[in-house]
């Protein structure tokens, strides 16, 4: 019965012993002269300008739980288009419900300003 299993195992020992190969020809081949502009912070095109641990508005948190608030709503909404005939009303009802829930929580914070940027 293990010699079943012979072919996954030479699978395994082809692909790491490929792996380590490539790993090491690449520090052997590889350019050795670290620059000080490729040792220097670089983020998002431009160079860092502050300290990383640097405090961010509570509005940047807010924005990105409503993201995340929004985005789940599509993952429930989803499954409930698919087998939206087979609930019938109810299930018509039940999805007014939950998105109603939803924009008036929007609402809330759209006219508490938590959405402005100054």
């Amino acid at each position: 019965m293990l010699v079943e299993y012979f072919p996954v195992l030479l699978f395994l020992l082809v692909a790491t012993g490929i792996a380590i190969a490539l790993l090491v020809l690449g520090n052997v081949l590889g350019p050795k002269k670290p620059a000080a502009e490729k040792l220097a912070p670089y983020e998002c095109g431009f160079e860092a300008f502050e300290d990383a641990r640097m405090r961010f508005d509570v509005r940047y948190y807010l924005i990105a739980i409503l993201f995340i608030i929004f985005d789940l709503e599509i993952a429930f909404v989803i499954p409930w288009a698919i087998v939206f005939d087979e609930l019938g009303a109810f299930g018509l009802a039940e999805m007014g419900m939950f998105i109603g829930l939803l924009v008036l929580g929007f609402v809330y914070v759209w006219k508490k300003g938590a959405l402005e940027w100054e």
